[in-house]
């Protein structure tokens, strides 16, 4: 009888903690609050490689015994893009030595990019004498794999090199050269050998593929088969990562769902949506685009609202950084996708850090550095009543 009651009051005590420990859990965040996680319909296979992309990704920090550096910005990919979000000024990247479309002129001395960390025995970086730089702050990683599949002709046809259309809005495509390893699709757009790229803050990379590699060669100094070539010697060495990490971070990328807009039945967020739209600031952050085909039915012919139109816009001489890549000029910058704004502060402290730099310290502040092709948006926003500006802002912090 003894053991009994010992027995269920046992039970009884478990069962308490167990509900205790329930209790004190933090709630699941809904799906809306996060920018990580994979697109719907992935099959079986699929998801397994996203799971191994997702644990390249965030989970293996390199060090010298796996070929970190010799010279490098960061140790892992996740530690620049904190939940898939964006960077902050201590992930901030800095390039130079490209003032105009002729190409860089300090790659024998290290460029394009400032490596500005080194392993023990070794000497960092420093920007080369009369070399143009810029600061590129990370952006956020999801929905990359929609804006991949965007055809050149759809970017194209968002063109206005003239502005003919009078709004004063010109955008263009950045043309440019693209490594050998890179697949071309068949409807590819090329020009005089170059080909329309749109990853990065100028838009100068093809694809994710090129981005990736890009980043573990001159963010970590990792060399793969597709780039052999040491950051610090200039040497050509042995692949310090396999084919197939390569892939699967780059099918991870490409399968990262895109954020889902909160406060969509809100009176304010709507009548913000249409004063966005009434301003003109959907000249450039284009709301509605759509993917071509794609081996990964959830990507296929997909409708997407990402705020971008993929094309490099002149945004005033406040922006002019002296530092270019491709054919953008120093004036110019990729018009950055809007979707997952509102949760930008997760991944950077608590607080905003925005344009191409993190100089903007608001959504406020990042409109009042719209020069150039954005002047007539951004006086159409300070002409409006302040309820209207306050409408705006809460749209932008839905998406």
């Amino acid at each position: 009888m003894k053991k009994a009651y010992l027995l269920t009051a046992g039970i009884i005590a478990g069962i308490l903690m167990i509900q205790a420990c329930t209790k004190t859990q933090p709630a699941i965040p809904a799906d809306d609050e996060l920018l990580d996680g994979p697109v719907d319909g992935l099959s079986y296979a699929a998801n397994a490689q996203f799971l191994a992309g997702d644990k390249a990704f965030n989970a293996d920090v390199f060090t010298r015994q796996t070929g970190l550096g010799s010279i490098f910005v960061a140790t892992s990919c996740g530690s620049c893009h904190a939940g898939d979000g964006k960077g902050t000024p201590f992930t901030t990247l800095t390039r130079f030595g490209q003032t105009d479309s002729t190409g860089n002129q300090f790659l024998h001395l290290g460029g394009p990019q400032l490596q500005n960390r080194a392993l023990p025995g070794y000497t960092a970086e420093e920007i080369p004498a009369g070399a143009s730089f810029s600061k590129f702050t990370p952006p956020a990683n999801t929905g990359l794999g929609y804006i991949e599949l965007v055809s050149d002709a759809t970017i194209l046809s968002m063109a206005d090199p003239n502005d003919a259309n009078g709004d004063g809005v010109s955008g263009v495509p950045n043309w440019n050269f693209i490594p050998g390893y890179v697949h071309i699709p068949v409807n590819a757009v090329t020009q005089n050998g170059k080909y329309i790229c749109r990853f990065g803050k100028k838009g100068s990379t093809f694809d994710l593929l090129q981005q990736t590699v890009n980043a573990y060669n001159q963010d970590i100094g990792i060399t793969s088969s597709f780039n052999t070539k040491d950051v610090y010697s200039g040497s050509n060495i042995d692949p310090e990562l396999s084919d197939l990490t390569i892939r699967n971070v780059v099918f991870y990328l490409q399968t990262l769902k895109a954020p889902v807009q909160r406060s969509q039945n809100d009176l304010d967020v709507s009548t913000g949506e249409n004063l966005f739209s009434l301003i003109n600031c959907s000249g450039c952050h284009r709301p509605q685009l759509v993917t071509g085909y794609s081996p990964v039915e959830a990507l296929s012919n997909k409708t997407f609202f990402p705020y971008t139109d993929l094309l490099l816009h002149d945004l005033g001489s406040g922006l002019d950084d002296g530092y270019t890549e491709g054919s953008a000029e120093t004036i110019e910058w990729r018009t950055p996708a809007l979707w997952g704004l509102g949760l930008s502060p997760n991944s950077q402290g608590g607080q905003y850090f925005l344009m191409h730099d993190g100089r903007a310290g608001s959504i406020e502040e990042a409109i009042q550095l719209h020069g150039g092709e954005g002047m007539q948006s951004k006086n159409a926003f300070n002409a409006l009543q302040e309820n209207e500006k306050l409408q705006v802002i809460r749209f932008l912090k839905s998406l």
